[in-house]
Formats: C-alpha cells, structure tokens, sequence
C-alpha cells in the first residue's frame, strides 16, 4: 500500500508540531513551582498503597477519567486506551478490542476490575471481547513497570485496572448519588446510555444499581467499494445490583453483573477450514464446510447480516469486596477482593453454532498494608486463582483446561531522604495446568515462577526527579501455548502448541524442551510534575529469554500453520509527553511513543507491533467551555515478520468541545474523530491489511453526575 501525506494533514502538522517546538525554550527554562497544581495522571494506583507524591512513584501510571472515556466514543477497553502513552489496541472488528501496551498483548497483559482478574477468553483469540463495559467506569488506571507484581509476573507489558462502583465503597452525600450518559455517532449510527444510581439504606447500608445498552450498525470507512464494514455491528447489554455495608473503618459489600453482547467478526471466513497438517507441511485440499455440532441455538437477531460470523456471549459475575483499616497492631489496612465468573459466547456461522467457548472460575486476593517498619512501607498478600476453560466445535483448537494459580507478593518502599526513595518487589507463582478429558493425552503442566523488582527514584528537585527501574519477570506459558491443535480461522493460522510431536502437531524435527518465558526488563524516566510545564520521558529495554511466539512452519495463500516455539528476544522502546502551560486558558502539550522488537538471533523482527507516533494537542478551558485539538501522525510499519505486509503511514486530527451548564452537573460534549477521513490500516490487528478503521466520526452526547 502506498500512502500520500493529506494536504491538510501536512499543513496542521507544521502549525501544530511548530508551535510546540517554538514554545521549547520557554518550556526548558522554566523551573518554578506551584503548590496549587494538580498531577492528576501522575497519581498513583489506589490499591498500590504508597506515596501520594508523584516523584514517589517508580512505576509509569496512567489514569482515565470515566468521564473522558465516555467522551471519547470509545466502545472497547482497547479503543479507550489506544491514545495513551505507549499504548495501542488490537482490533478486531467493533466488537473486540485489546489494549496493547508496550508492543505487548494477550496473557503478558492483565487485565483487572477493581483488582480482580476479568475472566473471558480474550486472551484465547483477538475476535474474543474483553467484557468490560467503558460507559459504567469511574476511571481506568494503566499501570507499567515494578509494581505490575502485584498482579502476576506475566504481567510483562502492563496492567490495566478498570475502577468501578459495582460495590460501593463510601456513603454518598446526601443519602443519593448517580450517573447517566446518552451518547451517539455518526460512523455507525451508535445509540448507547449508561446510568447508575447509588442509594442509603438505613445508616450503614449503600445499595448500588447500574445498566447500560449500546447498539452500532456496521460502521464506514472510505476507499471501500462498499460505504460499511460488513461484519463490524455491535449490540452490548449490562446491568449489576451491589450492596455494601460502610463504616468508620472500611466497607464490605457483594455485587452480581450481568453482560449480554452480539458482534459480528468481518473478514471470518470457512475457506480454510479443510486444512491441516502433514508433519511440518501444510495440505489444504477440499474444503468441507459442513459439520453438526450438536447444540440447539435459536437466536433472534435482527442486523440482516445472515452471512456474517456473529459471537453472542453472556457472562454472569459475582464480586466479594471488602476493606478494614487498621485492624491489629502493625497492620494500617487490609483489602480483599474476590470473584467468580461464569462466561460463555457461540460463535455463529449462517444462524448455527459453530463453536462454543466457556470459561468458569474464580479469583481472589487479599492485601496487607502494614505501617511504618523504620523508613519502610509497603503491602505484601496472597493471591488465588482457579479456572476452567472450554472449547466445543469447528475451532475447539486446544482441549479443556484446568488452570490453578497462587502468588505470594511484596512490595516495600524506603524513603531514605527528601531526595532518594527506592523500591522493591518480589512475586512467587505457583502455576498448574491440567488437561480435562482429553483424548490425545496431552500431559499436564506444573512449574513455579518468580519474579523480583527494583527501583529508585533521585528527587534532585522538588518538581523534577530521575527513576531507574530493573526487574526480572517469569511468565509460565499459556495453556493455548502448550496445547493448541486445530484451526483458528479468526487469526487463519492451523496452531500447533508448544506440546512435541504429535500430542500437538508441527513435526518431531520441531520437537523442543519447552518452560517459563523471562524477561529482564530496564526503565529510565525523567519526569518533571509541577509548573507551568510538565513531562515525563522514559525509555525501556526488555530481553526475553525463552519468548513464546507463534512460528510460522508453512504457508497456503492467506493461511498459515504456526508451532507455539521459544526463542530470546528484544524489545526497545520509548514513551514521551510534555505540557506547557500558556497562561490560565489554553495550554499546549507534546506526545510520542516508539518500540521495535525483533529477534535476538538475527532471525527478523516480532510481528504485529505497533507503529510509531508524533503529535502534538492544544487544550482550552475557557468558562464553561473545554477543548482539545489533537493532531498525531503514525508512521508506516516496515518492521515487520516474513509474512507480514507493511502498513501505511497515516494521519489523525480530532477536535472535543465540551460545556459544562450552570448546575455543574451535567455535561453536553461533541468529538470528531478521524476528521481528515483517512484510511487506516491498524497494523497491531490480525485484520491489518483487509478491515480498516472507522472513517470521520462525530460522536455526541450528555453525561450528569448528581
């Protein structure tokens, strides 16, 4: 593909671009402070437990208001996340959507609510959808570095922690409290509202119940020979009922949810279906599409598009959340969560199951803030988690799977001086996987992994401070990498675990010791947090030992047949953002981001990694009214994997107004989005070079808090 730079587009680049650079040297000599800042996407994670103060923290956080997601039209955790620093989302259609951070995705990404693990499958495959629904989150929290051991040593690329009010944790004033969003669009004539009302009972009792809906038609895209996408509708229902208990020290309550979702899969076809392997070659011969799954399934859906992959899912979700401060001596808080998940989405082929996918199982955690040991704070905890994952039909491509997981966890935080603050953490995994009733006996899996972490932090000025930051992290493989045999027609690749010959496929001269991937991870950030100008600049490097990734052994047209392998790789990267601050009403910032991976052997490059990014943004807060103007050009990906095809460079403007009425309370926001109508080839995404992105948008709505 070619790609001729928007007239436009160039012209906004310049004015933007320079206008930043030209501020540069103001930027640089300012040095002042002001008390009456606020660092409010430098704060730490809430269940974290350390400083408040920003250059107290080691670790890179991100943090997105639930109001600004709602306002950004995004319909996906991925889409929601894909503009900050370092971050990028693997789609799949409008249904499915992952956040890649890092160059990273699938298992070396957590994804939590409220610090509980999200039980789906959208680790399995990227058509599968994360069931997290951005209109009913309070905020998002991206978390990088160090502190990611709280939540698993697998966590190599990041943790995302979606904050809800599913439990309620405080007595809302005034005895009543709530939200409601109304929001639509222009691309694929979204309809979509969200509200939640919480409520007290008596004294001490908070009742807490939300819903949304969102509706989508297919959505446009220009170049296309057609106006839609087929295949990218999407129809979302949730709702939940949570009852907490609050008092003076803490709170415990419970919460049931419920999700409802039908998207459809464009670019899902049966072609390939026949395929299979000989060894290490593949044969693709006739292709017989029929198959009798077994199920009964009578579904009504009224998109007209009969033709089309549909996955319809449910997923019913109870969560146990508590917290109790200072309970005994030594201790100052103690924090629990608890849930269990039963999940299940068909995937429908012509009205007729075709595959069914389920996964149930619970997770649990529980935290121990303890006080001051000297100059140390810190949390340490236990963590549990047991899940019991299912596939039946056509793309059934790894057996049942018993999967059992429990960490122990630290981290500790010395502040030495006003000037030095270090770091340190550990996490221990004990990780079991067992096959369930499987015919070809493929063997179970028991290993232990550990990781540990460290950092510091030279406070060298009040506003300005210098973090280093190692860590060596483990990751036990995946069950889908150990024991995937059959076809994935959502990514056209025949898998072949990492499993020898022939419990799995791919041949005996591929046959290889196989265990726990490492990854030693470095991180320098310089970050400066107060006055008129603010920045954070980091750059990482991380070198895996033993990098789990799907080789390709043969090829047929579009479709692949891959052996899960292990080989040592690396990962190079930066992430950079600057504010300055031009007088009380408009303030101007400066953003990019970067990384390149390939293989340590010579061997070529890892696929599907993000582009590169420049841009620039211009803010306005005037009275009632607040703007941005954002512009960014991402560059054309010619790193890439033999089999890859390089994506094009492009480039994107978007404009927010929002206005805020008279009782503060309510909010009427408009955003255009891809307002240059480009065509947009998301290289990061299996659909990289047949399903582009959305075209121009215009996505409006009203939000009101009371």
């Amino acid at each position: 593909m070619t790609k001729t730079l928007h007239p436009l587009g160039a012209a906004i680049r310049c004015i933007l671009l320079g206008a930043s650079l030209s501020a540069a040297p103001a930027m640089a000599l300012d040095v002042a402070t002001d008390g009456d800042d606020k660092v409010t996407d430098l704060r730490p994670i809430q269940v974290i437990g350390i400083a408040e103060d920003p250059n107290r923290i080691a670790s890179p956080v991100s943090v997105i208001s639930g109001d600004d997601v709602v306002a950004s039209g995004a319909a996906t955790l991925g889409e929601a996340l894909s503009g900050q620093p370092g971050v990028h989302a693997d789609t799949f259609g409008a249904g499915a959507s992952r956040p890649v951070i890092r160059g990273q995705v699938g298992p070396r990404v957590k994804v939590l609510s409220d610090s509980s693990a999200v039980l789906d499958a959208s680790d399995i495959s990227p058509d599968h959808a994360v069931t997290v629904d951005p209109l009913l989150g309070e905020r998002i929290e991206v978390l990088r570095g160090p502190a990611t051991l709280l939540y698993g040593g697998g966590a190599i690329g990041g943790v995302v922690n979606v904050l809800d009010n599913k439990v309620p944790t405080e007595l809302p004033e005034g005895g009543l409290s709530g939200r409601f969003v109304l929001r639509g669009n222009s691309v694929a004539d979204e309809r979509a509202f969200g509200a939640g009302v919480s409520a007290q009972l008596g004294s001490n009792l908070v009742l807490h119940v939300e819903t949304s809906r969102r509706d989508t038609e297919d959505y446009r895209a220009p170049g296309l020979d057609e106006a839609r996408v087929d295949g990218t509708f999407s129809d979302s229902r949730n709702s939940s009922v949570g009852l907490s208990w609050v008092g003076d020290k803490g709170y415990v309550g419970l919460a049931y949810s419920y999700r409802e979702e039908d998207y459809g899969l464009p670019g899902h076809s049966h072609e390939y279906e026949g395929c299979h392997p000989h060894g290490s070659a593949l044969h693709c011969g006739s292709h017989d599409h029929g198959h009798d799954d077994g199920h009964d399934h009578d579904h009504d859906h009224d998109h007209g598009h009969e033709h089309v992959a549909i996955v319809d899912l449910e997923s019913k979700r109870f969560d146990l959340r508590g917290e109790y401060r200072d309970p005994f001596a030594g201790i100052s808080r103690v924090r629990f969560r608890s849930s269990y998940t039963d999940y299940k989405h068909d995937e429908l082929d012509e009205g007729e199951v075709a595959t069914t996918f389920t996964n149930k199982g619970h997770d649990s955690r529980v935290e121990f803030e303890h006080a001051p040991i000297g100059l140390w704070t810190g949390v340490f905890g236990l963590q549990h988690a047991d899940t019991e994952f299912g596939a039946d039909g056509v793309e059934a491509f790894m057996p049942d799977v018993d999967t059992r997981t429990t960490g122990l966890f630290v981290i500790e935080h010395l502040d030495l001086n006003e000037q030095w603050h270090f770091e340190l953490g550990a996490r221990h995994e004990w990780v079991d996987h067992d096959p369930i009733d499987d015919a070809r006996g493929r063997p179970s899996y028991s290993d232990t992994a550990t990781s540990f972490s460290g950092a510091a932090i030279w406070s060298f000025r009040p506003d300005l401070s210098l973090t280093f930051s190692a860590s060596r992290s483990e990751r036990a493989p995946h069950a889908q990498e150990l024991y995937a045999r059959g076809v994935h027609l959502a990514t056209n690749t025949y898998e072949c675990g990492l499993v020898g010959h022939p419990l799995t496929c791919g041949g005996l001269e591929n046959n290889a010791d196989y265990g726990n991937e490492s990854s030693k991870n470095y991180e320098l950030t310089l970050r400066k947090t107060a006055g008129d100008l603010t920045f954070s600049v980091g750059a990482f490097a991380n070198d895996f030992d033993g990098y789990i990734y799907a080789r390709t052994l043969d090829r047929f047209e579009d479709f692949r047949l891959i052996k899960y392998t292990q080989s040592d790789a690396e990962f190079r990267g930066f992430e950079a953002e600057a504010d300055y601050r031009i007088n009380d009403m408009f303030s101007v910032g400066v953003f990019g981001d970067r990384v390149t991976a390939k293989f340590a052997d010579g061997s070529g490059y890892v696929p599907r990694i993000p582009p590169s990014r420049l841009g620039a943004r211009l803010n306005a807060d005037i009275g009632a009214f607040g703007g941005e103007l954002e512009y960014f050009h991402a560059s054309a990906q010619r790193d890439i994997a033999d089999f890859e095809t390089e994506s094009p460079a492009y480039d994107m403007l978007n404009l927010s107004v929002n206005y805020r009425l008279p009782d503060g309370n309510t909010r009427l926001f408009l955003r255009g989005s891809n307002l240059l109508d480009e065509q947009i080839w998301n290289h990061t995404s299996f659909l990289a070079d047949t399903v582009p992105l959305p075209g121009r948008n215009l996505t409006f709505g009203v939000s009101l808090a009371f």
